[in-house]
């Protein structure tokens, strides 16, 4: 079963194309709209750069005495829970509560909940309070949703979902799209999919549908990992040049190499 049986099979229709993610893609490098990033620890340098690298501005501060202020002056906000200390909470509870008082959209990522009983309990506490899209892989949404699938959880917490994986899989519940690009390399460089979280706040900053601004950006994600794994020589080389990769992009990358799929497997024409 894949990520978006949610119970059902939806008609498929091309709910976004390489069209569209070029448009928002033209949008971040314009607007370059600035993502605070509460992130992993470990992944900070390659998600602030990646932010970066596709146009936009990345923050990263994790003081609780400065969160609030940063927040509240930012486009969008990422929670990853990749290091999750007990001061790093204070900081997120601050940072989510600022992003909701300006309207501001948040992204979840709910990193290692498959790995502690307690961070699942954590994520599933702060899912509750509204994020704009919540984007895990596969068995982080399944834990997420004791189970559920991608459409059933986006139902459950009224909002977009992406289930990540060799398909990454998006619903907001009623809809629902898949994205088939990317490259095995992507899961070899320490954040990638954090980078890629950051990346997607981003085109949430600056698109109307959250659904198609996370599918758009998952395309152009996956796009850039292909691009990249053509130069590089192993995972010291493939970071460089997915910068790179998300640096030069354009609509031309993004026209010949889209591949948008129904849940049924089938690549829109």
């Amino acid at each position: 079963m894949n990520a978006l049986s949610g119970g059902g099979s939806p008609s498929f229709s091309p709910i976004v194309d390489a069209a569209l993610a070029t448009e928002l893609l033209g949008r971040v490098r314009q607007r370059r709209p600035r993502v605070h990033c509460i992130t992993n620890t470990v992944a900070q340098e390659i998600t602030a750069n990646a932010v970066l690298a596709v146009g936009a501005t990345p923050s990263v501060t994790i003081s609780r005495d400065e969160i609030a202020a940063f927040v509240a002056s930012a486009d969008a906000l990422l929670v990853n829970l990749g290091t999750l200390e007990p001061a790093h909470r204070e900081v997120i509870a601050i940072a989510i509560a600022a992003a909701r008082d300006k309207a501001i959209p948040w992204v979840l990522d709910p990193v290692f909940i498959d790995r502690s009983p307690v961070r699942a309990a954590f994520a599933r506490e702060i899912a509750a309070q509204g994020p704009a899209l919540v984007r895990g892989n596969t068995g982080e949404i399944a834990v997420l949703g004791d189970g559920a699938d991608a459409a059933i959880v986006a139902r459950a917490l009224r909002t977009v979902v992406a289930a990540t994986g060799e398909t990454d899989w998006i619903s907001d519940g009623g809809r629902s799209v898949g994205v088939a690009n990317g490259h095995p390399m992507m899961a070899s460089v320490t954040g990638m999919g954090c980078a890629g979280a950051a990346v997607t706040a981003a085109f949430l900053a600056v698109g109307d549908d959250p659904l198609v601004a996370t599918a758009s950006a998952l395309l152009a994600l996956g796009v850039a990992g292909e691009m990249a794994a053509e130069t590089a020589r192993g995972p010291g080389t493939f970071a460089p040049a997915y910068l790179d990769a998300l640096h030069h992009l354009g609509a031309r990358d993004l026209s010949t190499r889209a591949r948008i799929v129904d849940i049924a497997g089938e690549i829109s024409p």
